[in-house]
């Protein structure tokens, strides 16, 4: 009888998880904005804003919901994951006002769980990330470690056929030759001159406008785990394979 209720405590869970679809007009409005990116038009049409960074809202939190099943995710919600539109202009030869995108950035929650989640909704740019974007001296130091002695296990963590399919090869910075220290006929030079580790899946529009996109986003973002593991392992143990934490 306990398993069987907590069979029903599942399936009506799933059944009551959020679903959410981006809808054409939100597309439409970030079109329309690219095409008039100054505060007069904004400022008309800011009723049009609140309304689609809403519904993008909504979807954000839809998807913590279902991530949340299979990681640990410190996000409190869709809100607080969304990078705000107004474009910081200071440091920028653009100074186009506003961001033509929108952007979430999810966290994974503790210290043994490393790697982050992002993804971009923009017409004809859309796409889904996870990974490394800005690793400190210490983790890029020992990612290379790992590299440098286990670049037969980086081999094969990336003929994994889910990393493989979703995501094809690594994406990020990289340093034009070799690190210093590391010789340019390394057998692991393909990921030792990498200085961000991330991995990347493109969206078409018809995809982002489809009624299951929000299952595709969450399904990209759980083939990562082969790759958040590994990574997680390294950047948690020494170069002994000893916890640091």
């Amino acid at each position: 009888m306990y398993i069987v209720n907590c069979q029903l405590y599942i399936v009506h869970y799933i059944y009551r998880m959020k679903t959410a679809v981006i809808p054409s007009s939100s597309y439409q409005f970030l079109n329309d904005l690219a095409a008039n990116n100054n505060r007069e038009w904004f400022n008309a049409h800011k009723d049009r804003y609140l309304k689609e960074h809403q519904i993008v809202i909504d979807f954000g939190d839809a998807l913590l919901e279902r991530m949340k099943v299979h990681d640990l995710i410190s996000t409190a919600s869709g809100k607080a994951s969304l990078f705000r539109i107004y474009a910081d202009t200071r440091f920028s030869k653009d100074k186009a006002p506003y961001k033509t995108h929108w952007g979430f950035r999810f966290s994974r929650a503790t210290a043994e769980l490393r790697g982050g989640y992002y993804f971009h909704l923009e017409p004809g740019h859309s796409f889904a990330a996870g990974g490394f974007f800005g690793p400190n001296n210490d983790d890029l130091k020992r990612i290379r470690e790992d590299i440098d002695v286990n670049y037969e296990d980086w081999y094969e963590l990336f003929d994994n056929p889910v990393l493989q399919e979703t995501f094809g090869s690594l994406s990020g910075d990289k340093v034009a030759t070799a690190p210093k220290g590391y010789s340019v006929d390394h057998p692991g030079i393909e990921w030792l001159r990498h200085k961000q580790f991330i991995l990347m899946h493109r969206f078409t529009d018809e995809e982002v406008l489809a009624p299951d996109f929000l299952d595709r986003l969450d399904q990209v973002f759980r083939n990562l785990r082969p790759f958040f593991d590994y990574m997680s392992e390294v950047l948690t143990t020494n170069s002994n394979g000893e916890s640091i934490l």
